[in-house]
């Protein structure tokens, strides 16, 4: 029970990492673009102006189904943080430099 709380709670956070919000903007521009391609030839095939906007209108919700939620494959590559200094835990071995000076 408590891993299925956690799996729950890990979706709802929402965390993605770097490479996961590059994969979420290329997704977009890449299923906006197609349906986008698609609604178009669609309307004039047809010449119907419905069909467009409602291909149009459905690509636009898969984007959104596909992108806006947290999805799991969004954070496979999680960056690793420092440890705060409050925690009590020295940073054994970790050298911070800002424009070439050391930080503590």
């Amino acid at each position: 029970m408590d891993q299925l709380l956690e799996q729950a709670r890990t979706i709802w956070e929402g965390e993605i990492d770097f490479e996961g919000q590059k994969l979420a903007e290329l997704l977009t521009y890449a299923i906006l673009s197609i349906s986008g391609v698609i609604a178009f030839l669609a309307g004039y095939l047809t010449q119907n102006i419905y069909n467009t906007l409602y291909i149009g209108l459905g690509g636009t919700a898969l984007t959104f189904l596909i992108v806006v939620p947290p999805w799991p494959f969004f954070n496979q590559h999680p960056q690793p943080w420092l440890p705060s200094k409050s925690s009590g835990q020295a940073w054994q071995g970790i050298s911070i430099e800002v424009d070439g000076k050391q930080v503590s």
